[in-house]
Formats: structure tokens, sequence, C-alpha cells
């Protein structure tokens, strides 16, 4: 019965992920870091470089990438989402 409630939320928590094709819709090149994550939630991995940075999230088979110059997003592409 344990095993059985444990597996239920974790199927719970990933129904209701933000790596949507529709999250994806609404992000903007010229958004902030922080505009981003209200849509998406937390970057899974974030890498900086003398003021970029490329962030990741989620997974090897679901995920949406995006680089940052200045805070300020210049790109999106993103992987297995519906």
């Amino acid at each position: 019965m344990k095993k059985l409630v444990i597996l239920a939320g974790v199927l719970l928590l990933a129904g209701c992920s933000k790596l949507s094709m529709e999250n994806y819709n609404q992000l903007k090149v010229g958004m902030s870091y922080q505009e981003v994550t209200a849509i998406i939630g937390d970057a899974t991995s974030c890498e900086e470089v003398i003021g970029t940075r490329s962030c990741v999230w989620g997974d090897d088979s679901k995920s949406v990438k995006a680089g940052f110059v200045a805070d300020k997003a210049i790109a999106f592409s993103h992987k297995g989402l519906n």
C-alpha cells in the first residue's frame, strides 16, 4: 500500500510539469531569467561564461534550453515537448 501511495505521488508530480509546449510558446526573446523561471520553473542546470548563461530545464527525454546575455534571453530550443 505504501509503495502505491508513493507511486501515485510521483505520477501526480510528473503530470504537473511546467515543461509543456503551451508554456514553451510563452517564452520570448528578451525575457529575463526570472521571467522565464516564472513560466517553466527553476532550471535543472546552468553554466555561466563571460557574461552569458546557458540553462537547461528537464532531462534527456523532455527539455528546454535557453541562452541569456546580460540576463536577457537570446535563444530557446526544446526537445520532447507535446
